[in-house]
């Protein structure tokens, strides 16, 4: 009898310590879809702050940041996490391409291997992630190598996964080909930039974590 008492008790513990857990909630994604912008709504949404800047031109956060005790609330139920923005993903990073945005040759070659250095840097912190929201701009082909290869990294570490097909505000945007590519997973469209159906995202995440 002690010892069913003992492993009742030990798995109260276990559950109560697992509630106190902050989660850690990744955004992961290629450069240019949105996770920054998507960072500062949440943050804007709950905190009343940013998180970051955002820019046109890729690898604009070419570091890790996270926004820790974030809370969000629905009805009688509340969320806490830390979030984690992390640089966009790329297979090929080349300091040419930010020449044509206009940078001069130097700052083009070191913003290149900062960039470089994100990527390692996200894909490393994937292990410590708790939940994903991979966020796509969804005006794109969703079918890339850059895609594939981090919801399959994704899938393999079974770690829970929300795609967001952002921009959902352009004449472009297909969020049914998004769903065609990754049927394994739940798709939603919201436009981070402008706030669009971001009540329903909020919604998602409370299911998923």
């Amino acid at each position: 009898m002690m010892k069913g008492l003992r492993a009742v008790f030990s798995k109260f513990l276990k559950k109560l310590f697992k509630k106190k857990k902050q989660v850690k909630l990744g955004l992961y994604g290629p450069p240019n879809g949105g996770k920054t912008t998507l960072a500062n709504k949440i943050c804007q949404d709950w905190l009343g702050e940013d998180m970051g800047s955002v820019s046109n031109i890729a690898h604009e956060t070419r570091e890790i940041t996270v926004k820790e005790s974030i809370t969000i609330k629905s009805g009688n139920k509340e969320l806490s996490f830390n979030l984690v923005d992390t640089p966009g993903i790329a297979t090929k990073i080349d300091y040419e391409e930010f020449l044509k945005s206009g940078m001069k040759e130097k700052e083009a070659k070191a913003r290149a291997k900062e960039a470089t250095k994100g990527v390692i840097d996200s894909i490393k912190w994937l292990d410590d992630m708790d939940t994903v929201i991979v966020v796509l701009d969804a005006t794109l082909d969703p079918y890339t190598q850059v895609n594939i290869t981090i919801i399959g990294n994704l899938q393999a570490r079974k770690i829970p996964v929300l795609i967001v097909g952002n921009k959902i505000d352009k004449k472009k945007s297909n969020l049914k080909k998004i769903e065609a590519a990754f049927p394994q997973y739940k798709v939603i469209g919201i436009s981070a930039k402008f706030g669009k159906n971001m009540d329903e995202f909020y919604k998602e995440l409370f299911d998923l974590v």
